[in-house]
């Protein structure tokens, strides 16, 4: 059940969170470019708790006068009609290898009318359009999620560069975005676009029952990024090994939702990144945890 049930909840939240940022000097406020990675946005696919925040979070920040850029997955039970989707040519045409195969990138957007953002999706034939989300329609997870996670990382990567946007933080928010810490920590590092970056993981309890392919660790290969960095985690990728890989190239790490694996923030605790405990009237507190993770220069 989401945590979010009715917009009017929502909207008294938002309306909290006003009155207290009014109260502030707002002059003395960094802004920032952020980039939310997502793995869910409602209302795009079914409304779940990782959906709402996928919407609400970066219409906050938006709200309070960051800048923002808005990434998800095009999965193929998003309607494009309804949804008015459509292809963005100048960014699409790039061709992703990924196990030693050519994978073509297609980018499409939308805008959610109620919150006047835009909403970029990455898609590919084989990874998403014909594909629903984490399992299929006999309810079996696909078995090249590893894959899918990995294009949808990179996808992302190269649009902001095509972008020519330099986002001052990172906020991916599902394990869909696990990978994207990994990337940007070593085959994006001394991309200009991502070379100030501060990077945000938000855990959330939505998973995948079954482990990714052996050869995931073959596949996450591109440019700096080696197996052998993978080496110290289990071969067979469970969604807590996955939960780990984000943690260690993360610069912050948030448990999104109360029933986030008590061993996955206890590990993130343990690596002296720093931790922002669940809060459901989260923006104040995220806000907060911004600017101590990306400071005013």
């Amino acid at each position: 059940m989401s945590l979010f049930p009715k917009k009017s909840r929502f909207s008294c939240l938002i309306s909290v969170f006003f009155r207290t940022f009014a109260k502030q000097n707002s002059t003395t406020m960094a802004k920032k470019k952020v980039l939310f990675i997502n793995q869910e946005i409602t209302p795009y696919v079914p409304e779940s708790y990782l959906a709402m925040m996928g919407k609400n979070l970066p219409q906050v920040m938006q709200e309070i006068g960051h800048e923002i850029r808005t990434f998800m997955p095009k999965w193929g039970n998003i309607n494009e009609r309804r949804g008015q989707l459509h292809e963005v040519i100048r960014l699409s045409g790039m061709n992703l290898i990924i196990d030693d195969t050519d994978h073509p990138l297609i980018i499409k957007v939308a805008s959610i009318q109620s919150t006047k953002i835009q909403v970029y999706f990455i898609d590919n034939d084989d990874y998403f359009t014909k594909r629903l989300m984490t399992v299929d329609e006999n309810g079996k997870d696909y078995t090249d999620n590893g894959e899918r996670a990995i294009f949808f990382a990179r996808g992302v990567l190269e649009t902001v560069k095509k972008l020519r946007w330099t986002p001052d933080i990172i906020h991916c928010q599902g394990w869909m975005s696990a990978v994207v810490p990994l990337y940007l920590k070593t085959a994006y590092s001394e991309e200009p676009s991502f070379a100030s970056a501060k990077v945000v993981t938000s855990l959330f309890n939505k998973s995948f029952s079954t482990n990714l392919n052996t050869n995931f660790k073959k596949c996450v290969e591109f440019r700096e990024t080696k197996s052998d960095m993978l080496k110290d985690y289990d071969d067979n990728f469970g969604f807590e090994e996955l939960g780990k890989l984000a943690i260690d190239y993360s610069d912050g790490v948030i448990k999104a939702h109360p029933d986030v694996s008590e061993d996955l923030m206890e590990y993130a605790k343990a690596k002296g990144v720093p931790v922002l405990d669940y809060h459901e009237d989260f923006a104040t507190y995220y806000e907060d945890f911004y600017q101590k993770i990306c400071p005013e220069d």
